[in-house]
């Protein structure tokens, strides 16, 4: 792990959590009168003494000045993510040194606790937030718990007053957003209700990904008025978890009878009179008659029934909400950041149409280098560059020109790509070219439409020479690098194919 640290000069200003605004002063939202017609107790009543303690800033954590910061990792802390080699990086040698020789590995749910070293804060806490996935949900709710609780016992253990939270949950271990805040906030209040005098400041640091959801969530759980105490329980999901927060699976919890030997010896004598009636729903339960007490009967997987969400919808529909925010949040930036850095790379670009009228995008894999290049960026100037032609049908073309190892982005930002676009980016695709192949191409390919993008694979087709692409674009509709060009002249010929002049389009695999 190569670490820069950064020049003392260039450190930016210092946020005072004393200047940041607490969540008991911010501006509460409109909510209707019948609000306070809920007649129901909340769970999570108006404290202002723990709204006080709570702030959502968006921001980088790292110029925070807390006693703590919580970092969210992988279980070799060697995350490859932007805040990891931000921390890392301001941290300096010393911080990575000191991972390396006292903390080594950091497992699922655990936090681990290191000094900050030539950070502003005083102490880094790791932690490793889980993956997400429908059919082990209770198993990845369960570890997110545990890195919560675990980072909050360090906080009390190490007398640590103030400490900034990111979100250890991530779209990019596929952990629903919402999901993920209400886990999060729900185990701070829980805390801070038995251990709030211990503690000064907790602070949510949010990004453009993550705010929105926090701004919702957040009031249920420290409502700032009785109006919206009262609005919080409409909206509350059905667990909010036990007197800890930790999320309750009552299909696992196991029931344990007072005194049973009562009942055995009711079976075995009619003279037996129980003078105290314990748990008397339960009394069949014995080893006399197994089977009737509905704790030993088989049932569904538990996991089954909690594929319908907690929040009102089912696991899967969660799942593509939830892409659907990211990709409108994608969407906002791309039509607002400056990316004319992207776009003087010329390695994506319309030009016109194919022998169809459909619109043509052009990508260069040669001038993309995804060694040096932002790919999240580079993700924005594409859905720029597309958004406006994929409501209707279009194609694309790639050449695979002349390409390295460099040009190559990694399988698993392909896939995030892939799964972040918009359905329609799919479904109006019509033919995806790759031009001058090589054999890693192809596997790359097959492997990622047989196991990724399986929906696309019949779309995709291997052309060795750009003049067979002529059978299905006129050559007048395409703007192709010169180094295109020359190359594949010294590949093939000047000329090695020519299309009927009717032809409406000649997809087919080049061998």
């Amino acid at each position: 792990m190569q670490v820069m640290d950064e020049p003392l000069g260039a450190r930016p200003n210092i946020v005072e959590v004393e200047n940041l605004t607490k969540w008991n002063v911010t501006q509460l939202p409109e909510y209707s009168e019948n609000t306070n017609d809920v007649d129901k107790s909340t769970p999570f009543p108006w404290r202002n003494d723990l709204n006080s303690k709570i702030i959502l800033w968006s921001g980088d954590i790292t110029t925070l000045n807390v006693h703590a910061i919580v970092h969210s990792t992988n279980e070799r802390l060697n995350d490859k993510s932007p805040e990891t080699e931000l921390i890392y990086s301001k941290g300096g040698k010393e911080l990575v040194d000191d991972i390396k020789n006292n903390v080594k590995v950091c497992k699922t749910g655990q936090a681990k606790l290191t000094k900050g070293h030539k950070l502003i804060a005083r102490y880094v806490i790791h932690t490793v937030g889980p993956r997400y996935n429908v059919k082990y949900m209770t198993a990845a709710q369960s570890a997110l718990y545990s890195c919560y609780r675990n980072v909050l016992q360090e906080v009390r253990e190490n007398s640590i007053k103030t400490v900034a939270f990111p979100c250890v949950h991530s779209m990019k271990r596929g952990y629903p957003v919402e999901e993920g805040a209400h886990m999060a906030i729900r185990t701070v209040r829980r805390f801070l209700e038995k251990y709030g005098d211990d503690l000064e400041a907790v602070i949510f640091v949010c990004n453009e990904e993550t705010l929105d959801a926090y701004q919702d969530v957040l009031p249920l759980y420290f409502p700032r008025n009785s109006k919206e105490e009262h609005y919080a329980i409409t909206k509350l999901p059905k667990d909010i978890g036990n007197e800890d927060g930790e999320p309750v699976i009552a299909e696992r919890q196991i029931r344990i009878m007072d005194k049973p030997t009562f009942a055995a010896l009711k079976t075995q004598s009619d003279d037996f009179e129980e003078t105290v009636d314990l748990n008397k729903e339960f009394c069949t339960s014995t080893v006399i008659e197994v089977g009737r007490h509905p704790f030993s009967q088989m049932e569904d997987n538990p996991d089954d029934g909690r594929k319908t969400s907690l929040y009102g919808k089912t696991s899967e529909e969660q799942r593509k909400l939830e892409l659907k925010r990211r990709f409108d949040r994608l969407m906002k930036r791309a039509k607002t950041e400056d990316l004319t850095d992207i776009a003087a790379l010329r390695c994506l670009y319309r030009t016109g149409v194919d022998r169809y009228g459909r619109p043509v995008v052009v990508f260069v894999g040669k001038h993309l280098d995804a060694s040096k290049v932002d790919l999240e960026r580079a993700m924005l100037y594409m859905i720029r560059v597309m958004e406006p032609i994929v409501e209707r049908d279009y194609v694309v073309v790639y050449f695979h020109t002349q390409t390295t190892a460099e040009n190559h982005p990694p399988m698993e930002y392909l896939k995030k790509v892939y799964h972040l676009l918009d359905d329609k980016y799919k479904k109006n695709l019509k033919s995806f070219y790759i031009i001058h192949p090589t054999w890693w191409s192809k596997l790359v390919t097959w492997f990622f439409t047989t196991f990724t993008a399986s929906d696309i694979k019949k779309k995709v087709y291997s052309m060795k020479g750009v003049q067979y692409l002529y059978g299905s674009i006129y050559p007048d509709q395409l703007d192709i690098p010169s180094f295109v060009i020359n190359y594949d002249i010294e590949l093939n010929g000047p000329r090695y194919f020519s299309p009927p002049e009717d032809s409406q389009g000649c997809d087919q695999e080049q061998d």
